[in-house]
């Protein structure tokens, strides 16, 4: 199993958490978290087209993850440069004052609430993982940190970290006007052009973003107060629905969902491993079972 061109190969933590459909709820849940950092939040209100086009924003992010996680070493230094030079050249304008939208402390937030979102989302899901493999799941997630220019050292690696690091920011968390229109964006999105002929049915996306806001941890949604509280247990059993009928959806249906480029990458990926003696009948997720890894 050894000179795969891979980033993550198939037996760390890092694929039993990014090939569990429960992602697609822990990314906009990301969002929406990322979205109480005030400074965080206004450098993608004035850098972005967030406004017009959320969907684009958690495309690009599942295209970026995908890379660092499915990619090949090359595609995953090539996303990372491309990220690092987007962020290079953006500033934030705040009270006066001009920020690199670049800066670790913005690029750390970001990470983890990205990174704690998918990790928390799948567990509460239903998805097996012990409190080892948690911690080893963001341990291996210090690695995706360095493409965006983090050192891997100043990134939580265990949940313990993770759970100081919050404790820590949570004072300088608060809801904004912007934070508050970014969920209101997320619970009820503008379409992009290629999927405006699905707007018909567009109530039908309203409980999934529910689904995803109430995901948030407590203290979040005390700040947000955007929708009434339900019971969580409610939230939980919702969640480990959702997971169980998109866990059922073939691989080759799911991956529509992605940017072009994306699905290229992802079938690439499935060459290489093909190529390593990897059982990819069952694609992707298919590797999963250690019984699809060459003896």
């Amino acid at each position: 199993m050894t000179g795969i061109d891979v980033v993550q190969p198939p037996q760390t933590v890092t694929w039993l958490v990014h090939l569990d459909r429960t992602m697609w709820v822990g990314g906009v849940r990301g969002l929406m978290l990322q979205a109480l950092h005030p400074l965080a939040m206004r450098g993608v209100w004035q850098n972005s087209s967030f406004q017009d086009d959320p969907f684009g924003r958690l495309r690009r992010t599942a295209d970026f993850v995908g890379r660092v996680t499915f990619g090949s070493a090359a595609e995953a230094d090539e996303v990372g440069r491309r990220v690092r030079g987007i962020h290079k050249g953006l500033r934030i304008r705040d009270a006066g004052r001009t920020h690199r939208v670049d800066d670790p402390e913005l690029l750390l937030w970001v990470h983890c609430a990205e990174v704690s979102s998918y990790l928390e989302t799948a567990r509460r899901g239903g998805l097996r993982l012990g409190d080892r493999q948690a911690d080893r799941y963001l341990a291996e997630q210090r690695k995706s940190a360095t493409y965006v220019g983090l050192h891997a050292e100043d990134v939580p690696g265990s949940r313990a970290e993770m759970d100081a690091y919050f404790r820590h920011m949570l004072p300088t968390l608060r809801p904004t006007p912007e934070s508050l229109a970014t969920v209101r964006f997320l619970l009820w999105p503008r379409l992009p052009k290629e999927l405006r002929k699905l707007t018909p049915g567009k109530p039908a996306y309203f409980p999934f973003g529910a689904l995803c806001y109430y995901t948030l941890p407590t203290w979040a949604r005390r700040m947000y107060g955007t929708l009434p509280e339900i019971p969580q247990t409610t939230v939980t059993a919702a969640l480990r629905a959702f997971r169980y009928a998109m866990n059922t959806l073939p691989e080759p249906v799911h991956d529509r969902a992605f940017m072009p480029a994306t699905r290229d990458m992802l079938t690439a990926s499935r060459r290489r491993l093909d190529a390593a003696g990897y059982d990819v009948s069952k694609g992707l997720r298919g590797l999963i079972d250690p019984r699809r890894w060459p003896a």
